[in-house]
């Protein structure tokens, strides 16, 4: 036998596997049937959980279903489902939003479009549309570059207790990939409370982002304040305008070790 013939083989003998267990996940019927028994609605309906994985012509083939049978009974299906119209609005606003959105989210956009239907349902019809969504990675955003000049000494050794408010800082950049691209976090932190005492966000990290949020951290400040500011090694924290900023408002630099993070 000719690999080509024994490649085809193995295809077809997949193909058929996954018809039957498809079958049996959605119709609940025995593995051990031939799938030629079925009918055309169920045939249908087999055909829909399989076309992302094998062509439409081809699972018509082999489960001998005419193209107008199955057309035919996926605008049956639509007819009867009260939520045909819903269904659509869901995949534009999940489609439009990268593929982001979760039930809640769904949920409260049609809310405010005037769509009233409850999450519970809102989880079924994504479910149903496979509406499968794309986790974002969260990750720490590394902008050491070497030592590009003395570094002051870690202050805080790890001590990120305060007993009054705007005594210590910490501001770290953190990175999330999202399906659009990647964007940047610099929050400032209060260790009083947890208060996050201003913050910017960007596409890139750059100089301006920590300027920012810096400055908006900065004006927060009574005139008096003389807090300290905890980062870790970055280049950011070492670059003209910080420290400019940072020797006009009085604030005292803290960083973390080499190798650490903010800690």
């Amino acid at each position: 036998m000719k690999s080509s013939d024994s490649g085809s083989r193995f295809h077809q003998l997949q193909l058929e596997r996954d018809i039957l267990k498809k079958a049996n996940e959605l119709i609940k019927k025995d593995l051990g049937i031939s799938f030629l028994t079925l009918k055309n609605r169920e045939k249908t309906l087999i055909v829909d959980a399989l076309k992302k994985k094998y062509p439409v012509a081809e699972l018509l083939s082999v489960l001998q279903l005419a193209r107008s049978s199955y057309f035919y009974h996926k605008a049956s299906k639509r007819l009867c489902d009260k939520y045909a119209e819903i269904r659509v609005i869901m995949a534009d606003i999940f489609e439009e939003n990268y593929r982001c959105y979760g039930y809640r989210r769904l949920h409260a956009v049609l809310r405010g479009n005037n769509r009233v239907i409850s999450e519970k349902v809102v989880r079924r019809l994504m479910a149903e549309e496979q509406f499968v969504v794309k986790r974002t990675r969260r990750r720490r955003y590394n902008s050491y570059c070497g030592e590009i000049g003395p570094a002051p000494e870690n202050l805080l050794a790890r001590d990120f207790s305060s007993c009054r408010p705007n005594e210590k800082w910490l501001t770290d950049i953190t990175e999330f990939q999202l399906p659009a691209g990647k964007v940047y976090l610099s929050p400032v932190i209060d260790c009083f409370d947890g208060q996050v005492v201003s913050w910017s966000i960007g596409t890139r990290p750059d100089s301006t982002l920590v300027n920012t949020m810096l400055d908006e951290a900065l004006d927060t400040l009574n005139e008096h304040d003389k807090q300290v500011i905890h980062s870790d090694r970055g280049g950011h924290y070492r670059w003209p305008g910080w420290l400019d900023r940072i020797n006009t408002s009085g604030l005292i630099r803290s960083m973390s070790r080499k190798g650490c993070s903010v800690g």
